[in-house]
């Protein structure tokens, strides 16, 4: 578990993090009925690895945004196994349809609502809106990235958190990479879940991200989406978990006919593979 600033913050994250619970977790079979006529198995992006069901089309999305980041983001070949931080294999293998090519770390660090944060925050690096990259640690304490290019460092005593300068600006993607590592450590679902802002189910996004932020709590991502003629929406969902372990897209168990697709009509219960969420779990980053 990662580490925390005192004793009752160390309470606080673990209820916040990516706690298993027997009652909302699911292990479900898988189904020999599944289809696959979803899935490139040569395609290496999201949006060429799987397609949309008939009489769907998959939303355009405009270039240089979080939406269109995500529906090019490559993935690792077919087949290829989910694994912890630490390369063991995670023991359910049936509930991806394929990973996210980003590293996981060699620390039980980046976990679920880790993983949201990591994907936003590459993304605005990438596109180099050093500004827009901040996050709270559970105490409340915001942790501007452009602070940190500054060559500003942080310091942690207790439940206190403050600044202090080094000698020099640190610009490089390593210092990036050192930066998301604090964010790992001191923020999570619970920090997360206050930070973003609510949307309905109808207002759906690429990059909304389904949370819960107390005990336990968890969180996936919102990594493609399409709409049928009647604008009815289907969307595409992806995770990390505890341990931390490599980014997947998750297939759909309770609709193998148009997984790894979910469809929000008449959405109230989402039943992912490890968690169930409401329609009212629905946020997005600001």
């Amino acid at each position: 578990m990662r580490k925390t600033f005192t004793v009752l913050v160390v309470i606080i994250t673990i209820f916040s993090s990516c706690k298993k619970d027997k009652k909302l977790s699911r292990n479900l079979p898988f189904l020999k009925s599944e289809q696959s006529l979803l899935i490139n198995k040569k395609g290496k992006t999201i949006k060429t690895r799987f397609s949309v069901p008939k009489n769907y089309k998959r939303l355009a999305t405009k270039p240089n945004t979080f939406a269109n980041y995500l529906q090019n983001f490559t993935l690792k070949p077919a087949n290829t196994k989910v694994r912890f931080y630490n390369g063991e294999l995670k023991r359910n293998q049936k509930i991806h349809a394929g990973i996210l090519d980003i590293s996981v770390g060699n620390r039980d660090l980046q976990q679920c609502a880790d993983a949201t944060m990591r994907l936003r925050a590459e993304f605005l690096y990438a596109q180099k809106r050093f500004d827009k990259i901040h996050f709270n640690f559970t105490n409340g304490f915001n942790v501007a990235y452009s602070k940190w290019r500054q060559g500003y460092r942080l310091k942690v005593k207790g439940n206190k958190v403050s600044w202090y300068k080094t000698s020099k600006k640190s610009t490089s993607y390593k210092s990036f990479t050192d930066y998301m590592q604090w964010i790992f450590m001191y923020a999570g679902t619970l920090s997360l879940n206050k930070e973003m802002k609510s949307i309905p189910i109808s207002k759906m996004q690429i990059g909304d991200v389904f949370i819960q932020g107390g005990s336990p709590g968890h969180a996936i991502i919102v990594v493609d989406m399409a709409k049928n003629i009647q604008n009815e929406t289907i969307f595409m969902l992806a995770q990390s978990y505890m341990p931390a372990q490599d980014i997947h897209v998750l297939k759909n168990l309770n609709d193998t006919s148009i997984s790894p697709w979910y469809k929000a009509k008449n959405l109230i219960i989402l039943q992912s593979p490890e968690w169930e969420f409401s329609n009212m779990d629905l946020k997005r980053f600001d």
